[in-house]
């Protein structure tokens, strides 16, 4: 098996993970990165996501480098792509125009931008990306992790990596378990964490609803798919908590729990220009079709898209049937969420009511091409909830619920390394639980969350850090899980640089003052303005 050494590994290329990467070869550190789909990007790419992003996103909230990201999109669109005069003059470009996000657009315009950012490093060999690749196997001494063997997704070929420091950015924690760091999964108890909204016992098997995204188009003809092997059980499953059929636009609100009809009504004649996408005043998902549209064909030249682009992301494509953690039978899980996927398309090119008064639109088109995948759909599940770190500080509920909080505002953390706002948002779960949507106050990301309680040299970057199943909720977004790897990738850096361990830096004045001062310079925004969460 091949043997490759480098200064800091990254497992997994997703937001955090390319995030942490940048971080560290800025600092000059040789640097691995692994990831197993074909895209870097994760949620944003493979998964197929726009950004969820908090509503004050294009004035503050966000890192130097999450913001050259977004305007690195921007900037492509407008080089490459023929925007009408007023979309080019549009200084917060939203291609998509969609409800969700101020930046809706096609998931390879990220991907081409990611690649852009890391192709210096690449060209100087500082970084090697391993690409497709999975975390097989882990090596320890004691709290250290020595090496990490990753094997090629499609041949099976290995490759091993020992590293000073590893940084878990796969999407559900995968190095967790195969170095034996303490993690958790699910739902904590409210004897152990204190939440308001927690459960009375723990329950680890009970996870959020993954979900695998497709995008559409509707244009002439009919472009309905074969009839998925599992239609019929999809067509009448019913919750019990749902109030009707799952395939319906008629579904509860995250907010209120109470029946709302929906709208599904394609290629609208509205002005895309007059979207404001901003979560304070309106989640966004009355009209389906706008809610996560990435591409607005009337901000581009007539002609140019024959149709709106559709980003299919909503409560009917939540599968909460199994968790697909920490069982033997993830892959059949998995499987049985992509048909859940086809079986919600082949749903609305049948059966969706039409505002007509007719059933079925079969000018539906999936758009593998705009996915990058070969069956249409998107070449990863969205996964909302990863294994969890034990570590240093665990955020909870009460450190930054509107409820409990109030006018306070969130729990300020001294060891503060950014910060992030999204409402405490968790969809259905594998143990039967509703929504639970709980509004929220712009927080702070502590550095005590990235770091495992025992472990020396790996460090969370993803969705694995040190937050409950609630708070999860509000730190699984973009942006956050972007500073969350950040983070990472600048601590890892600078532990090198001054041998010492995370837990020093958190928990020695000097050098925390040191490490934050380094954040600062970076453009990494640690503490909030005035302002009210919602």
């Amino acid at each position: 098996m091949p043997e490759i050494s480098t200064d800091i590994l990254v497992v997994g290329g997703g937001l955090g993970g390319v995030a942490a990467a940048l971080a560290a070869l800025r600092a000059g550190k040789r640097v691995v990165l692994s990831e197993e789909y074909d895209w870097l990007g994760g949620q944003l790419t493979s998964q197929a996501v726009p950004p969820d992003e908090h509503s004050w996103v294009e004035q503050f909230g966000v890192t130097a480098s999450y913001r050259a990201l977004r305007d690195g999109i921007r900037d492509y669109y407008r080089r490459y792509y023929p925007l009408t005069e007023k979309a080019r003059a549009w200084r917060d470009l939203n291609p998509g125009a969609g409800g969700v996000s101020r930046l809706c657009h096609e998931p390879r315009v990220a991907v081409a931008v990611i690649e852009g950012m890391l192709a210096p490093y690449r060209s100087s060999r500082q970084l090697l990306v391993l690409q497709p690749y999975v975390p097989a196997a882990a090596t320890t001494d004691g709290d250290h992790v020595t090496s990490v063997t990753l094997r090629h997704r499609d041949t099976g070929d290995t490759v091993g990596v020992s590293a000073g420091y590893v940084l878990d950015a796969t999407e559900t924690g995968d190095l967790l378990p195969i170095t034996g760091t303490e993690y958790v999964t699910g739902f904590e108890s409210q004897a152990d964490t204190g939440e308001p909204s927690a459960p009375a016992t723990a329950q680890p098997a009970n996870m959020q609803a993954v979900s695998v995204c497709f995008a559409v188009d509707h244009v002439d003809g009919d472009h309905t798919i074969d009839r998925p092997a599992s239609y019929d059980f999809w067509r009448a499953y019913t919750p019990s908590f749902w109030g009707g059929p799952l395939l319906s636009f008629r579904a509860p609100s995250p907010r209120t729990l109470l029946q709302t009809e929906r709208i599904f009504d394609p290629n609208p004649d509205g002005d895309p220009l007059r979207v404001d996408a901003d979560q304070r005043r309106d989640p966004g998902d009355h009209n389906l079709w706008t809610f996560r549209r990435i591409a607005a064909r009337k901000l581009f030249a007539e002609g140019a898209y024959e149709s709106d682009i559709c980003l299919v992301n909503w409560p009917m494509l939540d599968y909460f049937e199994h968790p697909v953690i920490d069982v033997p039978d993830a892959g059949q899980h998995l499987a049985a969420a992509r048909e859940q996927a086809r079986s919600v398309l082949y749903w609305l090119q049948t059966e969706a009511p039409r505002p007509d008064g007719g059933t079925g639109f079969p000018g539906l088109r999936l758009r593998g091409d705009v996915t990058g995948s070969a069956d249409g759909l998107a070449q990863a599940p969205y996964i909302r909830e990863s294994r969890r770190i034990r570590a240093e500080y665990t955020v909870v509920e009460q450190d930054l619920a509107l409820a409990v909080r109030g006018d306070k505002g969130a729990v300020q953390y001294h060891d503060s390394v950014g910060v992030g706002m999204y409402r405490i948002d968790l969809h259905p779960s594998t143990g039967g639980d509703h929504y639970i949507d709980v509004g929220c106050c712009p927080f702070q990301i502590p550095l005590g969350a990235l770091v495992p309680v025992r472990m020396d040299n790996l460090l969370a970057a993803g969705k694995n850090i040190g937050t409950t199943h609630i708070t999860n909720g509000a730190y699984r977004l973009h942006p956050v899980e972007w500073n969350a790897g950040e983070a990472a990738g600048a601590l890892a850096a600078f532990c090198l640089d001054r041998a010492c361990p995370p837990r020093a830096v958190r928990n020695t004045p000097g050098l925390l003052a040191d490490f934050q001062a380094r954040l600062d310079r970076d453009g990494v925004e640690r503490h909030w303005p005035d302002v009210t969460g919602y």
